[in-house]
């Protein structure tokens, strides 16, 4: 598929096909590309979590549920016929130890040095590298957050280290018909609304 195609076709998709697994071989070319993600100092502070069996698939959604959500709606019920999530964790220590070496020039790991938190971003590109694998494979996948009140219970389900932060989740199989979110209706804003050129105010 053309790159431009794949950018085009990207979208959260909220309903799979529970019959279709989703071959091996994909998803470890999800992974390859996801680790060709720019990160600060070479940092690499990620890691990638990979639920691809039926009872850890459950376990996710079992730790990551609130119990007293009830039935499971539309979204839910969609999101849990994925065959797949990938969870991508975020290693702050890992920039913070990066950038007190020498070849950096800070003698300490100040977390005020950074002027926007890398070790977020950088899980977030290497998403996005995931998502639109996902798509160049013909697939659908999307990109949600585990509420932080169920954090605590999703560490202990799957013995995840506390230096270790889950940025979102991602689902990810072959697309079945799912609806379309409300807040599309929104329409995306045009290039001409978002780009400032020479100075953000004219004067």
């Amino acid at each position: 598929m053309e790159f431009r195609d794949v950018v085009a076709r990207r979208r959260m998709v909220r309903n799979y096909d529970p019959d279709r697994p989703v071959p091996p071989e994909i998803v470890d070319e999800l992974l390859q590309h996801a680790i060709h993600a720019p990160s600060a100092g070479f940092s690499q502070g990620w890691a990638f979590l990979v639920l691809d069996t039926p009872a850890s698939v459950a376990e996710f959604w079992a730790a990551t549920t609130p119990p007293a959500a009830g039935p499971p709606d539309n979204w839910l019920r969609g999101m849990r016929s994925a065959p797949v999530i990938i969870v991508p964790l975020s290693c702050k220590d890992a920039y913070l130890d990066r950038y007190a070496e020498p070849d950096k020039g800070w003698t300490d790991r100040d977390e005020s040095r950074w002027p926007v938190p890398y070790w977020y971003i950088d899980a977030g590109m290497a998403s996005l590298m995931m998502l639109l694998t996902a798509v160049d494979n013909g697939l659908g996948a999307c990109f949600f957050g585990i509420p932080p009140a169920r954090v605590d219970a999703f560490r202990a389900a799957f013995d995840v280290p506390g230096s270790y932060t889950p940025i979102g989740a991602i689902t990810v199989g072959y697309r079945a018909p799912d609806r379309r979110s409300p807040s599309l209706r929104r329409g995306r804003r045009g290039v001409d609304e978002v780009v400032h050129r020479t100075r953000f105010t004219p004067r």
